[in-house]
């Protein structure tokens, strides 16, 4: 099965929430998560700080895993998620290894 890093890009206030569920599926191999800007045409809804910057804040998380597993976590997190902001993307991992 090929590997893909999963990124999810989700509001502050879902963080938690969203870590929680990846701390507890056993198929993910390893993640990262990190505080981020969120840049783009859907910059509704900004506070007047954010309007000013013309970003919001955001938390980015990045997850190895294989396609299929990557597709089912998505599927389980959908129904919890839904309408929260959260936005993913999927890209091939070329290789991966320790040093």
């Amino acid at each position: 099965m090929n590997e893909v890093c999963l990124t999810l890009l989700c509001p502050p206030e879902v963080e938690e929430s969203l870590l929680d569920e990846l701390l507890m599926n056993a198929t993910i191999k390893v993640f990262t998560s990190q505080r981020a800007a969120r840049h783009g045409g859907h910059l509704t809804g900004l506070d007047p700080r954010e309007q000013v910057l013309g970003r919001s804040d955001a938390v980015l998380i990045q997850a190895l895993l294989n396609t299929r597993d990557a597709e089912q976590l998505l599927a389980d997190l959908s129904p919890r998620f839904r309408a929260s902001g959260v936005q993913f993307w999927m890209v091939p991992v070329l290789g991966q290894g320790e040093l």
